[in-house]
């Protein structure tokens, strides 16, 4: 039985139009190829070891409009950084675990260089904290610092950050894709395959 429904499905198939049965069957070639579907990637299997506080967003959201600055008071949104990686780092130089997290993002960007990832590490300190920060990024290079002090930034994301250092992961395509909240080694091979993967994507 199942033989002969199976015939007459294909018969139905043959009487389409060449051209509409071609294009239906390179539409589903394109689909099936990695990185031709527009739809995120599954990241689930990558949060282990060092990245198992990996949570993953179930609603991909935009980066908050938010604007922060730079060392030299320039103004930025994370909007800037859409088309790489994007990896948003909210730290405080109050903070140990945030201090203790920093030298491995260096690291990480470090070996990302010239491609399309993005390390932003924006320091939510005030005063001497903010102070200190900008001193402390600058002996891990290739970080820039960038600083948001009136907690603005953290209230914009959706959710809200609620605690620090929060790591907040964007697709190339300005989709918010995970979360590490608390410190974590990001210059592994465990935070590598996370990366790798979202700059596979299309």
């Amino acid at each position: 039985m199942s033989a002969i429904l199976t015939s007459r499905r294909a018969a139905k198939i043959l009487r389409l139009p060449a051209p509409l049965v071609v294009g239906l069957g390179v539409a589903a070639l394109l689909y099936a190829i990695p990185g031709c579907s527009k739809s995120p990637g599954d990241l689930g299997g990558l949060a282990r070891g060092a990245m198992a506080k990996l949570v993953l967003t179930k609603k991909a959201s935009p980066p908050p409009a938010t604007p922060f600055a730079d060392a030299s008071g320039r103004r930025h949104t994370l909007a800037e950084f859409k088309g790489k990686v994007t990896l948003v780092n909210v730290w405080a130089n109050w903070c140990a675990p945030c201090k203790a997290e920093i030298p491995s993002l260096a690291k990480l960007q470090s070996r990302y260089a010239g491609r399309p990832l993005a390390v932003v590490a924006v320091s939510v300190g005030k005063d001497e904290d903010e102070t200190a920060g900008r001193a402390f990024i600058a002996a891990n290079p290739p970080l820039t610092f960038y600083s948001e002090p009136t907690y603005t930034l953290v209230s914009a994301f959706a959710p809200p950050i609620e605690g620090m250092p929060t790591t907040v992961l964007y697709d190339r395509a300005g989709r918010e894709r995970g979360r590490v909240t608390g410190g974590a080694d990001w210059s592994g091979p465990d935070a590598r395959a996370v990366i790798d993967a979202l700059i596979a994507e299309k």
